[in-house]
């Protein structure tokens, strides 16, 4: 007997040596869910909302990234004079042991041009930058939303204009004459155009 129960002795040390590096830091630092809505036409950009579970210690999140979308930005909805604008964000706060949410009317993710052949997989790779471990980065893929029912439905971010993808610049004069039909909309927040703002200009100014 005496092999079997050196044997297992030395099964518990591993175990108990693989395990140490946990003992004590509580819960990790992760990404545990979240989904992206896309936008009401397909010249606007998706929406993208998650939830980050904070780790043992404080740390930033500093940048989201997807290789098969054109960019992805971090903006936060805020009042400013009692307008709603957007501004982007540079990072944000993930408090030790608590939690950082990117929701609708607040921080949130802007993704321009997602790769068609990840919407037909209905879910996004995105890789999201912390300020840990020399930049720690946590793959995590966002469930695709289509907009159901079409513009009429977005609602939130969803439904605001933050402008078309860069290579359809060109095109915002034509954009600018269809400003009658976007008043249909009836949240005040549909009424604002992201991209005349520039990031914090209010809307009324920028339809003059």
């Amino acid at each position: 007997m005496k092999p079997f129960a050196l044997a297992a002795l030395a099964a518990t040390a591993l175990t108990l040596a693989a395990c140490e590096p946990n003992l004590g830091k509580g819960q990790p630092l992760n990404v545990v869910g979240g989904y992206i809505q896309m936008g009401a036409t397909p010249d606007r950009p998706a929406v993208g909302y998650f939830t980050v579970q904070g780790g043992p210690r404080d740390v930033q999140l500093v940048a989201v990234t997807a290789d098969l979308a054109q960019r992805v930005e971090m903006h936060e909805s805020v009042k400013e004079n009692g307008v709603m604008t957007m501004k982007p964000l540079v990072s944000a706060d993930v408090p030790a042991k608590g939690k950082l949410q990117f929701k609708q009317g607040g921080k949130h993710l802007m993704i321009w041009n997602i790769n068609g052949a990840a919407v037909r997989a209905g879910k996004l790779p995105m890789q999201f930058v912390f300020t840990n471990n020399n930049n720690e980065r946590i793959l995590f893929d966002l469930p695709i939303k289509p907009v159901p029912g079409g513009e009429a439905a977005a609602t939130g971010e969803a439904a605001m204009d933050h402008g078309a993808a860069p290579k359809s610049a060109a095109a915002s004069p034509a954009k600018t004459a269809a400003a009658p039909a976007k008043t249909a909309a009836t949240p005040a927040e549909a009424e604002m155009d992201h991209a005349a703002m520039g990031h914090g200009e209010p809307a009324d100014a920028a339809k003059k």
